[in-house]
């Protein structure tokens, strides 16, 4: 790959070449790694968090329909940058391009180290854990090799450890499944694509059906009446305030609406994130100029419009307030429902102890078809690194035969199975709420610096609604970043120190690069 280069003089974007790769994806595979790489478990989970928090019907709607319209944003603005730029790398390369190879580096470290394989890692133990409903043997508690129990280690609000290091049936399911799906992605971007192609339609026509079923079927009386009609804005007021434990262990604080709404907002963006791996892809695209504008649109369109339909659906079947002690799932209602599994409550109410074994088969189609779109797409930002110097060299070959990255699918490969094994990716994953969205940030704001120094540059699309748009969603990704950094400091500091701790790498790698070229 040849790097695009800004140029103070022309402000013009040299055209970059991934000739190597095979364009092997068209609008339906881009749409559908849009879809797949979004839709995995959280949706089925993270409502009963949500309800917890907030309190209130219309604040669990309102989390959702911010997140909806944050991720529409982005992705909107995205999709300029990627008929621009439709290059293997995807936001590594806007960032290196607008803001300067350190902000790339950084974005590619901090992925690589938590982002992308945190999340396979996370979705992987997931897979073994609905996998333990038909196969009781696939259990955290059936232990392998068990090395180490690491006590908790109490830094300020943080709390570090409390953990099992080791082999346990559970997370060995979760390494095959990483494993097969790496050694998969090896034999050509089509293989890959097919798999998604399949398992995105399979996990979406599971969404709707769930939706379908709440809103059509399953309607439980008590719970309309608990959640709708004057019930609806309970809590919601703008003098309402709500409580919120600052850290872990820390004093309660009383915030507003708004707060309360950004607060709670970790488990629905989480549940929404991974839109823009379709980007790291851009180089195998056909037609990328018009087909990945697209695909981010589409894509992330219908997967909101599904997410908030099925948190009406809940709320058409569950009533939001329980009781942690409550007999039934009807008792414990959305707030409490068992291990916070929302989706399999609701179609417990609709087909009775069935419905259990109905949601952990579409969460198995559905954290499968996750992640296959997250391995695919987190190997090629590697790659482009590796090609700007700034990662292992071995990693910048591409097979000889299929044309793929197939030593960075290996390299995440191993680094995921680590993770898996050592019981820290679930803490790393909250660590990373804030780098994610400041990333974001600095991605869209990357969009304003390039009309500045490149005006002249084919843009073969434009973002809707700039400068506004853009503009919005930078002010409330800001807004939520600053709560979670006052609310929710166990969960950020880390993320930034993660980042930070790039900044001495990067300068090392760098160095290294440089002496490397000199010697040669």
């Amino acid at each position: 790959m040849i790097r695009g280069v800004l140029t103070t003089e022309t402000k013009t974007l040299t055209p970059t070449s991934d000739s190597e790769f095979v364009k092997g994806l068209g609008l339906t595979s881009a749409t559908t790694l849009v879809m797949g790489s979004m839709i995995g478990s959280g949706i089925f989970i993270v409502s009963a968090d949500i309800a917890r928090m907030t309190d209130s019907p219309a604040l669990l709607i309102a989390a959702w329909l911010v997140t909806g319209f944050m991720t529409i944003t982005g992705a909107l603005a995205y999709g300029e940058l990627a008929a621009m730029m439709p290059h293997a790398g995807g936001q590594y390369v806007y960032l290196r391009e607008s803001l300067g190879p350190l902000w790339g580096f950084l974005y590619g470290w901090t992925l690589f180290l938590v982002i992308q394989t945190g999340t396979i890692a996370a979705v992987g133990v997931a897979f073994g854990k609905f996998l333990g409903v038909f196969f009781p043997s696939v259990s955290s508690t059936n232990w392998i090799l068990h090395l180490w129990k690491v006590p908790p280690i109490p830094i300020g609000p943080m709390v570090l450890g409390n953990m099992d290091v080791g082999l346990n049936t559970q997370n060995l399911a979760a390494i095959l499944v990483v494993v097969f799906l790496s050694v998969l992605n090896i034999f050509g971007v089509r293989t890959g694509a097919a798999v998604q192609n399949v398992f995105t339609f399979a996990k979406t026509a599971a969404l709707l059906g769930l939706v379908l079923l709440g809103l059509f079927i399953g309607r439980n009386a008590q719970a309309i009446a608990a959640n709708f009609g004057a019930n609806f804005w309970r809590n919601a007021g703008w003098a309402a305030l709500h409580p919120v434990q600052v850290g872990i262990g820390g004093p309660m604080a009383m915030v507003g609406m708004l707060t309360i709404v950004a607060v709670s907002q970790v488990g629905s963006l989480f549940s929404s994130d991974a839109w823009n791996n379709v980007t790291f892809t851009a180089a195998e695209v056909r037609n990328p100029s018009r087909n990945l504008p697209l695909a981010l649109a589409m894509g992330t369109g219908v997967v909101i419009l599904l997410y908030i339909a099925a948190n009406f659906a809940y709320l058409s079947v569950l009533p939001l307030h329980g009781n942690a002690n409550g007999a039934d799932v009807i008792a414990r209602g959305i707030q409490y429902a068992k291990e916070d599994r929302v989706a399999t409550a609701a179609l417990q109410v609709i087909f009775g102890g069935s419905g259990a074994a109905m949601m952990a088969a579409a969460i198995l189609v559905s954290t499968f078809g996750c992640n296959n779109g997250l391995i695919l797409a987190g190997a090629r930002v590697y790659y482009a690194m590796a090609k700007d110097g700034l990662f292992f060299r071995s990693v910048s070959r591409l097979h000889p035969k299929y044309k793929t990255p197939a030593v960075s699918l290996m390299v995440q490969m191993v680094w995921c199975s680590i993770l898996c094994l050592s019981g820290t990716y679930g803490q790393l994953l909250d660590y990373i709420i804030i780098a994610v969205l400041v990333f974001y940030i600095l991605t869209i704001f990357g969009l304003f610096v390039l009309r500045r120094k490149m005006p002249d540059a084919p843009r073969p699309y434009r973002a809707i609604g700039y400068p506004v748009l853009p503009a919005i969603y930078i002010v409330m990704a800001l807004f939520i970043d600053i709560v979670l950094l006052r609310y929710k400091p166990q969960y950020t500091w880390p993320g930034l120190i993660i980042v930070l701790v790039g900044i001495p790498v990067y300068f090392a790698w760098s160095r290294r690069n440089q002496q490397s070229i000199a010697s040669s």
